[in-house]
């Protein structure tokens, strides 16, 4: 019953991933949280309006970078005007939320900036720059504004010590919520939200969603399960029954083969040294007389062969029926006081960790304790393995060819 899950970054053959996922047995496919929010701000960055805005502060941005005597005039404009002695950024299309950075650092220096491109010296090699006007930067300031969840999601996901899989959905949620229309929204931003809400919104279906949502209900920062609706939340939960179940019910048969297998362990174990020490004796015997091995066989042969343990009578006719029914009603009660027990808990706090949760309170929760941990290992992002990768490609290059194996150990982990 261990979920057999995948994660892996989303590219443009996602497709034929979800198709070797799907042959190689290793289903639902969950998709990276921070690869997934990316492309889905990229949709609302490539509307029409909001691309020409993005062309327009890139330009100005890679022009004060290109030009010392310009950036000089910058950081005095900044001083006269008392404004942090920021660089301007310009987007990088490999750097996540850099978008967003470069257009929120020009509104920062949107007064210096304009200051420095009305100097002479700097207007005229700056002819093909237009600068933004007031409807230009409401409309930038609106796209921060509405940018701004997204970066949040991906901070979150990327910067967290156990980013779980329980986060995907709550994150999932604030951003189609925070991407609802408004009869306030202006044009652009309108387009925007619909672009990206058409995105992210077909993310995470089907089996996927189904496996999601019973990993955020088994996280008791979102236990409450506040997204869905009454008749939603109770499928979640009897869903989780039934896994839960049928995992505790594997264990145990698990646990009694192991038992059994131990139990027999012992008993060869014991047969043999005492087969060893009869042997002995025999050896020794052997000297004093000829007839004595065959005693010593017969010994051998009673320890190496102990009788079975009988069973009374009404064990035998009745054992094998009642003793299950016995223990899956006792299963069955036992899961249903635990799932009830567990959703009228208080949510734990955000800030902290619901793996270290189930670890202490493990011993409440036995049956739901192994599902919760089961799925709770499940990463929701595949970042950290990604900068392990990316660490060691700047490490291991064609200038550094002659390092050695453990010396790239080293360096990398």
């Amino acid at each position: 019953m261990r979920p057999q899950t995948t994660i892996a970054c989303v590219t443009d053959n996602a497709s034929n991933m979800d198709i070797a996922v799907r042959e190689s047995g290793l289903h639902p496919h969950i998709k990276c949280l921070a690869h997934v929010v990316n492309l889905a701000s990229k949709r609302g960055l490539a509307v029409s309006r909001v691309a020409r805005l993005l062309g327009r502060v890139r330009r100005i941005t890679t022009f004060f970078h290109k030009s010392t005597t310009a950036t000089a005039v910058l950081t005095n404009k900044q001083t006269q005007l008392e404004l942090p002695r920021h660089k301007l950024i310009t987007d990088v299309q490999t750097r996540w939320n850099s978008t967003y950075d470069m257009l929120a650092r020009y509104l920062e220096q949107q007064a210096a900036v304009s200051a420095a491109l009305s100097c002479p010296g700097i207007r005229r090699n700056a002819r093909e720059i237009d600068t933004l006007d007031n409807s230009d930067i409401s409309d930038v300031e609106d796209i921060v504004k509405l940018l701004k969840p997204l970066k949040t999601a991906t901070t979150v996901v990327c910067d967290e010590k156990e980013p779980t899989v329980s986060l995907i959905i709550p994150l999932k949620f604030m951003i189609e919520q925070s991407m609802s229309p408004d009869e306030n929204d202006t044009q652009t931003i309108a387009n925007m939200k619909s672009a990206i809400l058409l995105d992210i919104s077909d993310r995470y279906s089907g089996d996927c969603n189904d496996m999601l949502q019973e990993c955020t209900a088994l996280d008791p920062q979102f236990r409450s399960l506040s997204h869905l609706n009454d008749e939603q939340r109770e499928s979640v939960y009897a869903r989780i029954r039934e896994k839960a179940s049928a995992l505790h019910e594997q264990r145990n048969q698990t646990s009694d083969i192991d038992e059994r297998t131990t139990r027999a362990s012992a008993s060869i174990s014991g047969a043999a040294a005492e087969q060893a020490r009869v042997m002995v004796e025999a050896a020794q015997g052997a000297e004093q007389s000829q007839e004595e091995p065959v005693e010593g066989e017969r010994q051998m042969q009673d320890v190496t062969q102990p009788p079975p343990p009988k069973k009374t009578a009404l064990e035998d006719l009745l054992g094998s029926s009642y003793t299950t029914v016995v223990e899956t009603v006792q299963s069955s009660r036992g899961i249903e006081m635990e799932i009830l027990s567990y959703r009228n808990g208080i949510p734990i706090p955000l800030n902290s960790s619901p793996l270290e949760w189930w670890k202490v309170n493990a011993y409440a929760y036995p049956i739901l304790a192994p599902l919760a941990k089961a799925y709770l290992c499940i990463p929701a992002t595949s970042v950290p393995s990604e900068r392990v990768f990316s660490t060691a490609g700047d490490i291991v290059s064609a200038q550094r060819s002659l390092i050695t194996s453990e010396h790239v150990d080293m360096l990398v982990f």
